[in-house]
């Protein structure tokens, strides 16, 4: 399909027969699956799903990033026509992907979320496709590893965040969006030795044996060294990256609910993760975007980027080669 149809094309997200393909659908129109992408449950013949947990439940600032997903839907149809500039290939066409839509829960059963997260995943996993989920708070990112970890073993995490949120919490009944990396490793699902986080700009004295490359030695060392470090940290392990968009600085991305100074600019977290390119990238998330608090969709509009990015780096190592 191409541009020349795209007067024809009415609410592709239900219409489209096949998973492949730009859109060129109005942006403005219509309804805003991820990248106009096919809504459906039935993830036969797809390698990719995205989906939504808009869960805000655990967080210790400002609510609202239960509008997260649906604010980077609609973001990102403003990149669905074009193939992802500087990559020299577009996974819209290559590869089949379909948006699974956002994960159904009972917002006042608080303490049974993680495991429907977990669930909601597996089911995905299970289906044979890869998932990358637009949060939501970043407490979404410890059932997203568990699920992932059962299938794939323990991963590498790369984690860009203004907060290392290893902050100690040992009662498995709580639910804190600044404690997953401290349970994940105390259930063994991160490789330590081979994990790293970016951007960090909060004081927390418990590492954990992670690498941390904070936001100060990103400005001073360079975008392009900051990926290099990265790639030389993870190697070849399987990695789950995790994006909370408070590792960008608030002039990029207002729209969070712990905002802190000093972070990464747009342009910095585009290098580094094209730089990433090569990575055995298997599971991603791209959370904390809080719409209430977003101007002119700023975050939403970056959080796409990201997404889209990662899906990038998703298929860079599973791109069909032309013949």
């Amino acid at each position: 399909m191409g541009l020349e149809d795209a007067a024809n094309e009415v609410d592709v997200a239900f219409t489209r027969d096949e998973p492949r393909g730009l859109a060129y659908e109005n942006v403005f129109a219509g309804v805003p699956s991820f990248l106009r992408r096919r809504l459906t449950k039935d993830l036969s013949g797809i390698d990719l799903a995205i989906t939504g947990v808009p869960f805000d439940q655990s967080v210790t600032n400002r609510p609202g990033t239960r509008f997260g997903p649906r604010a980077l839907r609609e973001a990102s149809t403003l990149q669905a026509g074009d193939p992802p500039y500087g990559w020299g290939f577009d996974p819209l066409v290559e590869f089949a992907i379909a948006d699974y839509g956002d994960m159904a829960f009972d917002y006042a059963r608080v303490a049974e979320v993680p495991n429907l997260i977990e669930q909601h995943a597996a089911q995905i996993l299970n289906q044979d496709a890869n998932c990358l989920t637009l949060g939501g708070d970043h407490s979404i990112t410890l059932p997203l590893l568990r699920a992932h970890v059962a299938r794939h073993g323990p991963l590498a995490l790369i984690q860009f965040d203004a907060h290392s949120d290893t902050w100690v919490d040992d009662d498995p009944k709580r639910v804190d969006h600044g404690t997953f990396v401290y349970k994940a490793v105390q259930e063994g699902l991160i490789d330590v030795d081979h994990s790293v986080q970016v951007g960090i700009r909060i004081a927390n004295d418990t590492p954990l044996g992670i690498t941390r490359l904070d936001a100060r030695s990103i400005h001073e060392n360079g975008a392009a060294a900051t990926a290099v470090a990265i790639k030389e940290i993870v190697g070849d392990a399987k990695v789950y990256l995790s994006f909370d968009i408070d590792g960008l600085d608030p002039a990029y991305a207002p729209g969070t609910g712990t905002p802190v100074w000093g972070g990464l600019t747009t342009a910095q977290a585009a290098i580094i993760l094209r730089d990433l390119a090569g990575i055995n990238l298997i599971g991603a998330d791209v959370v904390e975007v809080s719409p209430p608090f977003d101007h002119a969709n700023i975050t939403a509009v970056a959080g796409a980027h990201v997404a889209y990015e990662l899906i990038c780096l998703w298929a860079w190592n599973r791109r069909v080669t032309s013949s």
